[in-house]
This record gives C-alpha cells, structure tokens and sequence, in this order.
C-alpha cells in the first residue's frame, strides 16, 4: 500500500516526459508563482543523457486541478520531502527554481538537510532574493489578500511569463489570477531565520537574475553555504530564462556545473 501511494504522489508531483533511468544525476526544477510544469518539465530533451529533468506540480493547476491550493510553505515542503525521499536517497540531485520556485527549492533543500541529512549537490537559483535577506521582507507584506484581481492581473503582465493570448481568456485569466495568489500566500508563510555562526548547506550555488528585473540581494546567499557561490545576469526581465537564447546559456551551465561535480 504504502508504494503504491508514493507512486501516486510521484505520479500527481512529478512531471518527468524524458524519463533517464541510466542518468548519473536528477534535475528537479520548481516553477514561478502561478507557474505549471511545460516549460521546465521540456528540459529534459535539451539537457544530455547524464541529467534527468523533472518539474514539481503543486496541487490546484494541471491534472492537480481540483485540488485544493496549500495553505502554507510547511504543506508544500512535507508533500514534496515525503514523495521524493526514496528517489533523493537513490542518486546525487541538483534542484532549480525560478521566482518563487527559488524559494520552494530552498525550502525543501533546508528540510532534507536539517532532518534526513541530505543535500543537493547544487542548488541553482534564479530571479530570487537570499530569504534572510532585508530586500525579501517586502515580499512577506505584499497585500496580496486584498489585491483586487485587476491588480494582481496588472502585476502579471509586468512580470511578464504569460503569453499575451492566454490572457485574452476569461476562463484561463480567472484560474492564473487565483493561482498566483495562492502561490504568494505560501510564499508569504514562509521564515527563514539564519542562526549566528550555522551555515545551513555545503553545496555550491549558482543565481541567475534578469538584466532588467528588479536587483536582488544576491550577496546574502554567501552566508548560507561553504561551498562555491557563482552569480550571471543574462539579458531580459523577470522571465528572462523563457527567451531561447537564455536557455540555452541556463542549459550549458547547468550541464558544466553536473560534469565539473564529478559525480
């Protein structure tokens, strides 16, 4: 019983089309607020046959439609850590987040360190700032609960990352604005205190920003690891990763920093 529900959950949580059974390594990609799975989940085509690419489904879109949104960053670090233990435990994994996906990836990375001890090899972060940061704070008061959905529709569009054509469509507009709400929500349940002298991780860190997004306090993740940190700014705004050439540059890289890990 108990394999077939974490099959289940695997199978509700994890996008992976490419699957790589021989795969030294596991990708494991956390989309932007209001984000699904197509985007990162195609990665997998581009990258070699070293890596296999998966994207994290968090319930209330896609096949998760009808389930009920989390409520807070502690939910969605639990479903994630339980349905992917054994898989973590299997073969050395790298995780990637966007925006919000970013701080998710952090979250669950903080999880499996401090209870089961276990780590990513690399911990790739885009379009974020470090979560004990000053500049994160503005994030955590965002008023988001009471934003009408004009003006979270208008934040979209600023932000970028949504095809012009998709919100031309009522039904597609309604379910994205309530998406990215209850996405910041568990955004906004989420602390991160970093103790005196504790650095949480020994990985190495890469962060990627847009040229044009808002600046980011990046040099704050220096603190939260000993291992290497490295920064690149890429051209373009908060989705600056959806234009092709950036992807392609987040894809080499990605693979440099696999293979230099001598896995």
């Amino acid at each position: 019983v108990l394999f077939s529900c974490v099959f289940l959950g695997m199978e509700k949580l994890i996008v992976c089309p490419y699957k790589r059974p021989n795969a030294l390594c596991r990708l494991f990609c956390f989309p932007w607020a209001g984000g699904g799975t197509s985007q990162l989940a195609q990665w997998g085509k581009l990258f070699s046959s070293s890596v296999e690419v998966s994207s994290v489904r968090l319930p209330g879109r896609e096949s998760r439609f009808k389930e009920p949104f989390a409520k807070d960053m502690t939910t969605v670090v639990n479903e994630i850590t339980s349905v992917l233990l054994k898989e973590l435990q299997e073969k050395p994994f790298a995780f990637f987040g966007h925006s919000f996906g970013s701080y998710i990836s952090f979250a669950v990375a903080l999880h499996l360190k401090e209870k089961y001890g276990l780590e990513p090899f690399h911990l790739f972060l885009s379009g974020a700032h470090a979560p004990h940061s000053e500049a994160f704070l503005p994030l955590k008061t965002l008023p988001i609960s009471d934003a009408k959905d004009e003006e979270l529709l208008k934040y979209i569009e600023v932000l970028g990352g949504t095809p012009a054509e998709l919100l031309q469509n009522e039904d597609i507009k309604k379910h994205l604005t309530l998406t990215v709400r209850e996405d910041v929500r568990v955004l906004q349940t989420f602390s991160f205190e970093k103790a005196e002298r504790n650095i949480p991780f020994t990985c190495d860190i890469t962060c990627f920003n847009g040229s044009e997004d808002t600046s980011h306090d990046l040099e704050a993740w220096h603190d939260l690891t000993s291992g290497d940190i490295s920064f690149y700014e890429l051209p373009g705004g908060h989705f600056y990763l959806l234009e092709p050439s950036n992807e392609t540059f987040l894809i080499k890289h990605i693979t440099k920093c696999i293979e230099n890990a001598g896995l």
